[in-house]
């Protein structure tokens, strides 16, 4: 189960990093062995950043060329960013029949309608603060409405499938059932990519919570 993680601290009376929270857990074991090191410099520190935005970069780059979907169950699936009407059409073959669009960068609808696909926008910035349950429960209420469609296939997605399609879907599995552990494992097995940090963890259970 990986959570991202962030903070500051301090290193032999000195302050070290103040960790942005955008930096995921992927990112935590190279700026721990770097740390490890001594107090990085500012110019390493700027140079740690910028690799990190370039692999974000890369991320949507490849995302606009081609379609990044991961199936979680038969019927739901998590991924990155539509974009173009190719790839929208790619979604379209794959049976694929309701969006869940959880960027805030960009509007599936117009794409979506030629081919009769269903989106919900629901969209929130990655900015590692918390969600409110309005944001879960428009996603939820769509989706299993969805679902009780005969072959209807679900889409859940952000720009990266990283963070907050995998949120939306960690909702998703915990109305429909599943404790939050097993549902994360479950996506973390079927999309590795996944980053499940702690703030949007909390959020999703405080959603579940709220409709005990």
């Amino acid at each position: 189960m990986k959570r991202g993680s962030c903070g500051a601290g301090e290193i032999g009376g000195t302050t070290a990093l103040a960790v942005s929270p955008w930096v995921g857990s992927r990112w935590r074991k190279l700026l721990d062995e770097g740390l490890a090191k001594g107090v990085p410099t500012v110019g390493a520190l700027r140079n740690f950043r910028a690799n990190i935005w370039a692999g974000d970069n890369a991320r949507l780059t490849r995302s606009k060329v081609g379609m990044d979907i991961s199936w979680v169950t038969d019927r739901i699936a998590v991924g990155g960013g539509i974009w173009t009407t190719e790839n929208m059409a790619t979604v379209s073959r794959a049976g694929i029949t309701h969006i869940i669009d959880m960027q805030i960068e960009f509007d599936d609808t117009p794409l979506a309608g030629p081919h009769g696909i269903a989106v919900c926008w629901n969209p929130v910035d990655d900015d590692f603060e918390p969600k409110p349950p309005e944001v879960f429960a428009r996603g939820v209420e769509f989706a299993l409405a969805a679902l009780e469609e005969n072959g209807a296939k679900l889409f859940v997605h952000c720009a990266a499938g990283v963070h907050r399609a995998p949120m939306m879907t960690l909702a998703l599995l915990g109305v429909m059932g599943w404790t939050v552990e097993d549902a994360m494992d479950l996506i973390e097995a079927r999309r590795p990519a996944a980053d499940f940090a702690e703030v949007y963890v909390r959020s999703v259970e405080i959603f579940l919570n709220g409709r005990s």
